[in-house]
């Protein structure tokens, strides 16, 4: 989750966009945009993805869990 927040506070410098400004777009509280940046597990998803699309990064939330080799694998020893 740290990295995920760190991804987050860098695709926002990047885009030279302020704390205030992400926060406002995405209407969440300033302090829960730090704390997403931060990386904290106890912030909603919904916080999260409202950032991400505020980036322009929706696409990539939606790529959680997407590869599911493991899942993939398991079911086709099930099918045997």
């Amino acid at each position: 989750m740290e990295r995920l927040g760190e991804n987050i506070k860098l695709a926002r410098k990047r885009r030279k966009l302020t704390t205030v400004q992400v926060a406002e777009r995405a209407d969440i509280d300033r302090t829960t945009l730090y704390q997403i940046e931060k990386g904290n597990p106890k912030v909603s998803m919904g916080a999260y993805f409202n950032v991400l699309r505020v980036l322009g990064l929706q696409d990539d939330f939606l790529k959680l869990a997407a590869d599911d080799t493991l899942g993939r694998k398991l079911q086709d020893l099930d099918l045997l």
